[in-house]
């Protein structure tokens, strides 16, 4: 973890917009556009935020992120931070990354979706690559990101969607885009649901639509079932309304987690043995078929055992 500071807070409406850096200035480790980094905001408190600056700024991190009144405490602990404030952040991990053989990229951020096009821009900008970035807010006064974007150098490429005004159309902002164009696409989940379904629609293979979500609905109850803990000896019981993360805390193995909706990936684990059932939205298809891994807070076993490397 780096033990970065809060250089400057910039509250924008119910987003505020976080510099982090070392205090003594020093460089940070590079990151790519889409990249996350985990904040630790106390002992058990472990979220991720996207990057919104750019990737050639290598002495600070931006995030911005929205106050939620339904947070479990992770928005309210951001928003409690002060300029002059330490805290620990990890390096930045990118589950999001743009593809490099692209040849146009359609960005597509809703809300505090947002905030990973931005870093997306500025890397596309760098590259000289082809792009265009569709932002959709309520109303323009909650459109927390349009001045900066409207003073960008790529403003022309940028398109605002207001619901009391006009919402997207999809389906004409999906078409009106050159052959081979990648999608990417973080926001609401009715947002990415319907651009993916009508990407599908037009004819766009699937490993062409990217998305990152913030939070998901995952149900993790189900029948109870034996967890074993190889490495550490531990072997614990599931019961129905549990996790797996919170049998294996009763039994004195913390498993680090962040997100809990199986969104991060902070908790994978290498299964040895026994068939996971998958509840995240984290592995592909193909990485579930395999069933060698699975992702601890919010999945279970199919299996009455699951050995787990941990």
């Amino acid at each position: 973890m780096l033990t970065l500071q809060v250089v400057r807070r910039e509250l924008r409406g119910e987003v505020v917009l976080l510099t982090l850096a070392h205090a003594d200035g020093r460089a940070l480790p590079e990151f790519t556009a889409g990249a996350h980094i985990d904040l630790q905001l106390s002992d058990d408190l472990l979220r991720p935020y996207s990057l919104c600056s750019s990737p050639q700024e290598r002495h600070f991190y931006q995030l911005g992120v929205l106050k939620d009144s339904q947070s479990q405490g992770g928005s309210l602990a951001v928003h409690a931070l002060r300029e002059g404030d330490a805290i620990a952040v990890s390096e930045p991990r990118n589950l999001f990354a743009l593809d490099e053989k692209a040849r146009h990229s359609l960005l597509i951020g809703g809300g505090i979706g947002i905030t990973p096009m931005l870093a997306m821009a500025a890397e596309l900008l760098a590259a000289g690559r082809t792009f265009s970035l569709h932002y959709c807010a309520k109303t323009r006064d909650q459109a927390a990101f349009l001045p900066q974007l409207e003073a960008s150098a790529y403003a022309p490429q940028v398109h605002l969607h207001c619901s009391d005004e006009q919402r997207i159309n999809l389906d004409a902002v999906l078409c009106d885009v050159p052959e081979g164009t990648h999608v990417y696409v973080c926001g609401p989940a009715r947002l990415m649901d319907a651009v993916h379904e009508r990407a599908l629609a037009q004819g766009y293979d699937p490993d062409r639509i990217h998305q990152e979500c913030f939070s998901a609905e995952v149900e993790t109850g189900g029948q109870p079932f034996e967890v074993v803990a190889a490495t550490s000896g531990i072997t614990v019981q599931v019961a129905a309304n549990q996790t797996i993360v919170e049998a294996l805390a009763l039994a004195g193995l913390k498993v680090c987690v962040s997100c809990k909706q199986g969104i991060c990936g902070s908790c994978l684990t290498d299964v040895l043995e026994g068939e996971p059932d998958h509840r995240d939205h984290y592995l592909t298809d193909d990485e579930k078929a395999d069933g060698d891994q699975i992702l601890l807070c919010c999945s279970r076993a199919k299996s009455a055992r699951l050995i787990i490397d941990l």
